[in-house]
């Protein structure tokens, strides 16, 4: 094998290997150490490497069900140290029963190398109850299509028994980091989406930057997001006028309707409802899959977590108590004598007063635009999300889905604690 080697790499020497002078030639190596992985694998290699006086210009590492891929670009000051160098790891490796190899690196290829860092980096997050080779291979594809390398992939989701036959709460989440330069990165990203539309999973793209790890404010929209349900319906149906109301209700979400012209078609249905009935709606409102696991891990991570809702500020308040939340911005009922008149206190909050909002609390906590996150389901939720650093479509109709630059359709609330790389270990 030596042998083998040695010719390999006079096969690539180059002039450039010989230092001036009476400095040494000087050897790269890129070693791969794989088998079945073991405590302390890594000390023991990286030992014998130590008593050569050898460089370590990069290093990666991974185990996949106990099996190790271990890859070190070694610089050999002194060539001579070579033979002796790869002798001693052969024989550590025969001990631990883990095959190595060994390939010379030119100095002008290390170089190449060294000068493609600071390309674009790119994250790409696919999600889901469950993986198949089919949703990976499609990924795989656009993104080569598109010029980009892969550079590493990640799992963030935990590990899940095979023996528990119900997929209805499992998450699943790959991360794929990639470089590179495309000239569209806009038709990057729609190709990337339309994935979804056949594979029962979401996709999401977003550039490697310091923001992605440093977001400060998350708001949701109240009905359909927070909650699953629209508190205006419940209401409707407490009243008697359930499907008037919740056929307004679908026009708008669905953005055939202006959101101010239903909003108020809707409440005025509800005039004269007794307040008391708010009450019994609010201890039963139904929460979302993975809210309160999503923001008891954003508060430990420092985040201030709000409202901003079309809906009612009654509810939102009530929801802001039960998650200690910081903000809540909604639209107030006008009461009077215990009986709702079908109105509400001061202007309505459609979705340019929820941009308006969040604009203001960014501003407030001191903290820029990039570094915020909203999350809505509904068309008066768009302008809000268009100008957060991280808008998320929440099961969205599709109107908002297509406009939205990040969806989450097939995943709980707490799905969005991957499209900020956190993965499932690092949470309560």
């Amino acid at each position: 094998m030596l042998e083998a080697f040695g010719k390999r790499a006079q096969e690539n020497k180059d002039d450039d290997y010989i230092q001036k002078g009476n400095q040494f030639m000087r050897e790269i190596l890129l070693l791969t150490i794989s088998g079945k992985d073991y405590m302390g694998v890594t000390a023991s290699f990286t030992d014998v490497l130590s008593h050569h006086g050898v460089n370590i210009l990069d290093i990666g590492q991974s185990v996949i069900h106990d099996a190790l891929n271990l890859g070190m670009l070694l610089e050999i000051p002194d060539e001579k140290e070579s033979g002796a160098v790869m002798k001693e790891l052969l024989f550590l490796a025969h001990q631990k029963d883990l095959k190595v190899d060994f390939s010379p690196i030119a100095d002008d290829e290390y170089e190449t190398w060294v000068q493609a860092q600071g390309k674009p980096r790119y994250i790409i997050t696919l999600l889901g109850r469950k993986l198949t080779a089919s949703n990976i291979s499609h990924i795989a594809e656009v993104i080569s299509r598109f010029g980009l390398n892969i550079a590493d992939i990640t799992r963030l989701s935990g590990r899940f028994s095979l023996e528990d036959g119900d997929n209805s709460k499992r998450r699943a989440c790959v991360e794929f980091t990639t470089r590179g330069f495309t000239n569209n990165l806009e038709q990057f990203r729609q190709e990337l989406l339309a994935i979804t539309q056949n594979d029962e999973v979401d996709v999401s793209f977003q550039v490697d930057n310091l923001y992605r790890r440093n977001r400060r404010l998350i708001v949701f929209d109240m009905d359909s997001t927070l909650i699953q349900c629209e508190v205006m319906d419940e209401l409707a149906k407490a009243a008697g006028v359930g499907e008037k109301v919740a056929a307004i209700t679908e026009s708008a979400m669905l953005g055939e309707i202006p959101f101010d012209e239903s909003f108020e078609r809707r409440l005025a249905t509800l005039k004269g409802l007794d307040e008391s009935v708010l009450q019994k709606i609010a201890d039963t409102l139904p929460i979302t899959e993975g809210a309160e696991r999503l923001i008891q891990n954003l508060k430990r991570m420092g985040y201030k977590v709000g409202i901003l809702s079309g809906g009612f500020s009654y509810f939102a308040n009530h929801l802001k108590e039960k998650f200690n939340l910081d903000c809540v911005s909604a639209n107030e009922l006008d009461i009077i004598d215990g009986k709702l008149t079908g109105k509400v206190k001061g202007d309505i909050v459609n979705g340019e007063k929820k941009a308006e909002l969040l604009r203001n609390m960014a501003k407030a906590l001191g903290i820029g635009m990039e570094q915020t996150i909203a999350v809505g389901d509904g068309a008066n939720d768009l302008p809000m999300l268009a100008i957060a650093g991280l808008g998320v479509a929440f099961h969205a109709k599709p109107v908002v889905k297509e406009n939205a630059r990040h969806a989450i359709s097939t995943l709980g609330l707490d799905g969005i604690l991957y499209l900020l790389g956190v993965r499932d270990r690092e949470v309560l």
